[in-house]
This record gives C-alpha cells, sequence and structure tokens, in this order.
C-alpha cells in the first residue's frame, strides 16, 4: 500500500508539470521561438529516457524479442488511438499557433467535438508516461529519479504549447485548467496502476509492459512534439534536442 501511494505521489508530481506549463502558456504569450526551443528540448529528455531506461531495461530483464515485440505494439497502439482523435479535431492539439500549412487547434465551432478529442489527446499523451513510473517500482523496489525527470521536464512544454494553442481557439481557463487538471490526476491514477497491476507479474512480462509504454512514448514524440518543436526552431532544433538528451543522460547516470 505504502508503495503504491509513493507511486501515485511521483506520477502526480510528474503530471502537475502539465499544470504548470498549461499556466504559463494560457497566462503569458511566449515568443514561438521559445515555446518550440522548450519543445525540442523536452523531446531529447524524453528520447533519452526511453533509450536508457526503458527499452533498455527491458531488453536487460527479458532480452531482445520482448522488448521489440513491445516496443512496436506500443507505437501501433498509440498510432490507432492518436489517428482516431486527429479526426475528431486533437490533431495539432501540442500546437501553440499554426502550422506552416495554415493549420491550428479547432475551436469548438469550427468541429464539434474537438473539445472532447483534444482532451483525450492529452491523455492518450499522458498515461504511458506516468504508468512506467508505478512499474519501475516494481522492478527496482525505489522509483527511478531519472524518469520522474524526465517526465516533468517534458510535461512542462507539452502542457505549456498546448494550452497556448487552446487560448488561440478560443478555449477558455475552465476547460484549459480543467483538462490539464484532470489529467494530472489522471497521471497519478496510471502510476499506481503500472505499479498494482504490473507488480504480481513476471519479469518478462513487466519488460514487455515498459517496452510498450517506451514505443507509444516514441510514436508521440515524432507525431506531435518534434514538429512543433521544428517549426520555429528550424536547424536549431537538433541541436536544442540534443541538449536535452544529455540532460536526462546525466540525470539516468549520475
Amino acid at each position: 500500500m505504502i508503495e503504491a501511494l509513493e507511486a501515485g505521489g511521483w506520477g502526480l508530481v510528474a503530471g502537475s508539470a502539465l499544470l504548470l506549463g498549461a499556466a504559463v502558456g494560457y497566462a503569458w504569450r511566449l515568443p514561438p521561438w521559445l515555446v518550440a526551443s522548450i519543445m525540442a528540448f523536452g523531446s531529447g529528455v524524453l528520447l533519452s529516457a526511453v533509450s536508457f531506461e526503458l527499452v533498455g531495461e527491458a531488453y536487460e530483464e527479458a532480452g531482445l524479442a520482448p522488448a521489440v515485440v513491445g516496443t512496436v505494439a506500443g507505437a501501433v497502439l498509440y498510432t490507432l488511438g492518436n489517428e482516431a482523435l486527429a479526426r475528431r479535431g486533437a490533431r495539432h492539439r501540442k500546437r501553440s499557433g499554426r502550422t506552416p500549412g495554415g493549420e491550428a487547434q479547432p475551436g469548438e465551432a469550427q468541429q464539434a467535438g474537438s473539445g472532447l478529442a483534444l482532451a483525450l489527446g492529452a491523455l492518450l499523451d499522458g498515461v504511458p508516461e506516468s504508468a512506467v513510473i508505478g512499474v519501475g517500482l516494481t522492478e527496482g523496489g525505489a522509483v527511478s529519479m531519472a524518469t520522474v525527470a524526465a517526465v516533468f521536464i517534458s510535461n512542462v512544454p507539452e502542457g505549456l504549447s498546448s494550452s497556448a494553442g487552446m487560448r488561440k481557439a478560443g478555449r477558455g481557463k475552465a476547460y484549459v485548467f480543467g483538462v490539464w487538471g484532470a489529467i494530472a490526476v489522471a497521471c497519478t491514477v496510471s502510476a499506481v496502476l503500472g505499479y498494482v497491476v504490473v507488480g504480481g507479474l513476471s519479469p518478462t512480462v513487466t519488460a514487455g509492459v515498459t517496452a510498450v509504454a517506451a514505443g507509444a512514448i516514441l510514436a508521440m514524440i515524432a507525431d506531435t512534439m518534434v514538429p512543433e518543436a521544428f517549426q520555429d526552431t528550424h536547424l536549431a532544433s537538433g541541436l536544442i534536442t540534443t541538449c536535452g538528451f544529455l540532460v536526462s543522460f546525466a540525470l539516468s547516470h549520475a
């Protein structure tokens, strides 16, 4: 019970970064290049965490096959869910402004049901990240601080960019902070479930679950974070992403 509460506490810490980013993104009109730079940094942080904390550990725990199968399965599941939500108005949920093609987050007047799709999209993005915090507690008896730090750091730009886009689409404070508050709670529940559900499973299955989460996160980075990061930082996005990667790498090897 204590360990489950600990997992939930760390899930809440990581999820609270979404609210922090949302508050900044909604309250201040940050320059597009700054939003994109923060997103690029967060992308690098998550890429490092996926590589060393998730896929790497899944491989060490159960071998290549479960790591590969789980990662591919996670990417497929995320892609299917993302495609379904994209058709309902959540394709650009992490956009703070318009795409190069002139697209942006739609308001409810432009596409009915897009508000719910955006909320579900945020849930789809946040749950895998938080679940691995609880799963990690079952594996080592202690939460991986590198994973928590990576999720926290990456959640700030996610909430920041998305809430800025929501504001531009005409959505009010109640909707924006209601969504991110609910996602923060969902992150807490996901971390607890990651610990409770996976705790009694075999090491091979645990490794597979970790890899599934890793695949979902990788697909999310490529589909939603990298495009937003590149739009306004262009050639600098690679350098900024590398800096984020190295920060997370240093945390995981400290």
